[in-house]
């Protein structure tokens, strides 16, 4: 059998242990020959390939982003996209594909799968925001980067007697916010399910500056205030017709600055949480994630996404995991905010 790897979307650690992981079972336990296709779903459709084989994955586990490339391009905005992709599948002589990545990624394969494609999906994103598993590899590694800038940030906040406002990734879903900013002690968390009162908020930060502590506001790049309390700043879209996010956190910062009479200061911690090494959980939860990857597609098993349920790895619809967004439930926002204000 011959195999198509791709990694769409955004980048993120882990992606080159999923890719190591299913070449090395496919060609040594089943004897399968691969082809990486560049670039997101541009590779299938423009017939962008690169050689894909042992040699080609040696040494890549430790190393972030992914050697394949990657897009955020969406064959279905582009007439006679899915023909176009199905020829160059035909032309590669490949019978089947694993594509790595998040919503925009499988929701294309879930879609492509329907219309005949095999497909087999391995969930990406650093927001673990996917639906059916537990947890996406690159969660952890970006958690672990915006907790140690948290950690950084407490002393020259101290030091300065100011507010700073760290702004993480996370359009819809506020995870890394709220695993980040529980893990590096903030003061308040703001997250994208549930809009927040800035008057709420520049009454904790008061509270923390009265007990002569300077307080740490960290905010997911989709949150919102209160109807009516900032305008939409942009509303130019991407090809999955996202809007482009970004200035909530500099907004924050002058709204505080204004109402406690306090210096705030922002940081945007930005793509610094997708580049770099993985973790060793997201390096074992990747593997792990490949090696069911391939078994699947050698079972003929396809329309499915890999998933980690417990401790284990399951095999669910596709739909399953792009159908619905998994955000952040009230009932775990609730369980942090007994720290709010402290």
């Amino acid at each position: 059998m011959r195999i198509g790897v791709l990694t769409g979307g955004g980048d993120c650690p882990g992606l080159n242990a999923v890719i190591r992981a299913v070449v090395r079972k496919g060609v040594a336990a089943y004897g399968h020959e691969f082809v990486g296709f560049r670039d997101g779903w541009k590779g299938p459709l423009e017939g962008l390939t690169k050689p894909l084989g042992i040699a080609e994955v040696r040494g890549i586990l430790p190393r972030g982003g992914t050697i394949l490339g990657s897009s955020r391009t969406n064959p279905f905005k582009i007439d006679g996209g899915v023909e176009k992709i199905k020829a160059n599948l035909a032309e590669q002589g490949v019978d089947a594909l694993v594509a790595i990545g998040g919503e925009d990624t499988l929701g294309v394969a879930t879609k492509l799968n329907d219309l005949g494609v095999n497909v087999v999906g391995v969930p990406k994103t650093i927001d673990n925001d996917l639906n059916a598993t537990d947890f996406t590899f690159g969660f952890d590694t970006a958690v672990n980067i915006a907790m140690e800038a948290i950690d950084r940030l407490h002393t020259t906040a101290e030091s300065h007697h100011r507010t700073l406002v760290v702004e993480v990734m996370g359009r819809h879903a506020g995870w890394i916010a709220l695993h980040a900013g529980l893990a590096g002690g903030a003061n308040v968390i703001l997250l994208p399910e549930r809009p927040f009162d800035v008057e709420q908020v520049a009454t904790y930060v008061t509270k923390r500056f009265q007990v002569e502590y300077a307080p740490i506001v960290v905010v997911s790049e989709g949150a919102h205030p209160l109807e009516g309390q900032m305008a939409l700043q942009s509303q130019e879209k991407d090809s999955f017709g996202h809007v482009r996010l970004g200035g909530i956190g500099q907004w924050l910062a002058e709204q505080l600055e204004e109402k406690t009479g306090k210096e705030a200061r922002t940081v945007v911690l930005g793509h610094i949480q997708r580049g770099g090494t993985p973790t060793a959980f997201d390096r074992v939860l990747a593997t792990r994630f490949g090696l069911q990857a391939i078994d699947a597609v050698h079972d003929g098993d396809f329309g499915k996404m890999m998933a980690l349920r417990g401790t284990d790895i399951v095999r669910v619809p596709l739909i399953d995991g792009t159908g619905e967004l998994k955000t952040v439930p009230l009932s775990r926002y609730e369980e942090a905010e007994v720290f709010f204000g402290s």
